[in-house]
């Protein structure tokens, strides 16, 4: 039968005459505008279909206006990060004239305008009524906005100690030192309320403003993300005294002073300053996190401006451990074991003794090889499993996976340089040394378990959530009697399992069915490897975020690329690399979560 005769049959049934049937059957035109807007019974919508037809012609408007919105905002994030870039190369030269204070005074003002835009959005939003009516429920999980908030206390525990550490240079310094981590701790409050209740909006209203106002603090994280790692960069990256004679200058006495606040020339006005100092330098590192997940967050809702979606078929994943021991087990020994040696290297690089310097660097790359090559055998393993496991790819497209995997893979991508850098140096040096030899096997295994790695969660991120296996068990009612059976099953009734009250009724006899919840195996050890990895690449992120810094300790790539080339190398690929470890941690949470 013909689309055009099933219309006019559906119409003479009913008795509905309708005048968009009339014109199917007349006019073939009229049937492909509606079979290419998959309208199945038109006469069933009735006068429907005109208002759906006149509202699809105002999105087309609403659409082209939205463009100006995105082109807005991505204007404002290009001048920013330029702007910002520039200022935060020159304040970590002291040969240019570009200070500390300018930089903040930059940051202050887009800190200030950034929060003013936040405050109003939550206003806004909470004065009209059924203002978010579309909510993206794959952006800001629980998990992590509960990371964002950790962080935040962290980052203002840490302007609390700069502000206490700014004071006692006051009266020889800038008074915009001090307003700086004012500002700053009033930004991470309001941003983490912001994120925290708006971070799944998908915005209809004043889709511009929001446009702008989101890349505004997308950007501005960005800034403050730089400046914290290049103050890091340089408070860790060691300045030989005379760049002609490298070869005879070795251990962390070529450090120059920490980086940028307070000056050589001014004296604090407390004895707490270095204390503080020091404190709020150990930090850093969680600082850098949250500038990067309130990045990501925003991106995300700039991603979902004017997006239409909706909750259904979401179900929600609770964290389990249950029957889940190997993988947290050991990798917590892992975790214990990397503490320790970390920390007995961060000890033995302050001696002066050449001898104990390089035990305590051979010392650190044998753990981290032991580290990065279990990691790698893990990884295999569950990639093993991926190849049994029957479960379906994600469809649907999703601006929080596409930002996941884009995340992933470009974060990796600075220790793939760092590896690729020391291999040629290190081949190209000769690997007769004991410290070559083990810094070769090392980013050998690095590159390894970064690709690895890659494949794993990618794979994981992009399949179905997996369900648990029901065995049914039969329980048979004991206040339902069968024919002759009166009194066999009256004495019996105390002898029967009690069932729950709301366990399903599944046959006539009224016996009832318990389902017993079992995980598949192969999903199973799916979150044995995830949990093992998580621990690791934790590890894997605590050592180079608080100063282990072997890439200049071992002078083999110093000497071979000359400081000038090799401090940029590793300054700006292993920020890259810090981050692809916290990001790896919060991807493996989510497959464990879906595996």
């Amino acid at each position: 039968m013909s689309i055009s005769s099933c219309y006019e049959f559906n119409c003479l049934t009913t008795g509905n005459q309708c005048e968009p049937c009339r014109m199917m059957a007349q006019d073939k035109e009229t049937e492909e505008v509606h079979q290419s807007n998959n309208i199945n019974s038109p006469c069933q919508e009735g006068s429907k279909d005109e208002p759906e037809l006149k509202i699809s012609s105002a999105e087309v408007g609403k659409e082209k206006s939205q463009s100006w919105g995105w082109m807005g905002s991505g204007i404002i994030c290009v001048n920013i990060l330029i702007l910002g870039s520039v200022l935060v190369t020159g304040s970590t030269y002291e040969d240019i004239n570009i200070k500390a204070p300018h930089l903040q005074i930059f940051l202050i003002i887009i800190l200030l305008l950034t929060s003013m835009w936040m405050i109003y959005y939550s206003i806004y939003t909470a004065r009209i009524k059924n203002a978010v009516n579309y909510k993206d429920v794959h952006a800001g999980p629980t998990w992590l906005r509960g990371g964002l908030v950790l962080f935040a206390v962290l980052s203002i525990i840490m302007d609390i100690f700069k502000l206490a550490s700014y004071v006692g240079y006051l009266h020889c310094g800038s008074a915009v030192k001090v307003a700086f981590p004012v500002v700053q701790i009033v930004f991470t409050f309001v941003q983490t309320y912001f994120l925290w209740v708006h971070s799944k909006d998908c915005v209809q209203l004043q889709k511009n403003i929001s446009c702008c106002g989101l890349m505004l603090t997308l950007s501005t994280n960005l800034v403050l993300w730089m400046t914290a790692v290049a103050e890091e960069s340089v408070h860790q990256t060691l300045v030989p005294t005379n760049l002609d004679n490298i070869t005879k200058l070795t251990g962390r006495s070529l450090y120059i002073s920490r980086a940028s606040y307070g000056d050589r020339e001014c004296k604090c006005s407390h004895s707490s300053c270095s204390i503080f100092k020091v404190a709020y330098y150990y930090l850093y590192p969680f600082n850098i996190e949250y500038s990067l997940f309130a990045s990501a967050m925003a991106y995300i809702m700039w991603k979902n401006v004017g997006r239409l979606v909706g909750e259904h078929g979401h179900a929600k994943i609770k964290f389990r451990l249950n029957g889940i021991y190997i993988g947290p087990t050991f990798g917590i020994l892992l975790v214990i074991a990397g503490l320790a040696t970390f920390i007995a290297y961060e000890m033995e690089m302050k001696n002066e003794d050449a001898k104990t310097k390089e035990e305590a660097l051979m010392m650190h790359f044998v753990m981290n090889i032991v580290i990065v090559s279990l990691m790698s055998i893990v990884t295999v393993i569950g990639m093993m499993i991926y190849r049994v496991d029957d479960r379906e790819h994600v469809s649907e497209k999703s601006p929080t996976r596409n930002l996941d995997v884009g995340l992933l893979v470009g974060a990796s991508l600075g220790q793939f340089v760092i590896s690729y850098f020391s291999i040629i140096a290190m081949i190209s040096t000769g690997v007769k040394d004991p410290l070559n030899r083990l810094d070769l096997s090392f980013a050998i295994i690095m590159v390894i378990q970064l690709g690895l790695q890659n494949f794993f969660i990618i794979e994981g991120l992009h399949r179905l959530p997996s369900h648990k296996v029901k065995e049914p068990s039969v329980i048979v009612n004991p206040y339902v009697v069968e024919p002759g059976n009166d009194m066999n099953n009256h004495e019996g009734s105390n002898t029967n399992t009690e069932t729950s009250p709301d366990m399903p009724e599944d046959n006539l006899q009224g016996d009832k069915i318990q389902y017993k919840y079992k995980p598949l195996w192969k999903r199973q050890v799916l979150k044995e490897v995830c949990m093992f990895l998580l621990m690791g690449n934790i590890i894997l992120w605590i050592m180079p975020a608080f100063g282990a810094r072997p890439q200049f300790d071992h002078t083999t790539e110093t000497e071979f690329y000359k400081f000038n080339v090799w401090a940029p190398v590793v300054n700006v690929g292993l920020p890259f690399g810090i981050f692809y470890r916290m990001h790896s941690v919060a991807n493996l949470f989510e497959v464990f979560l879906i595996s």
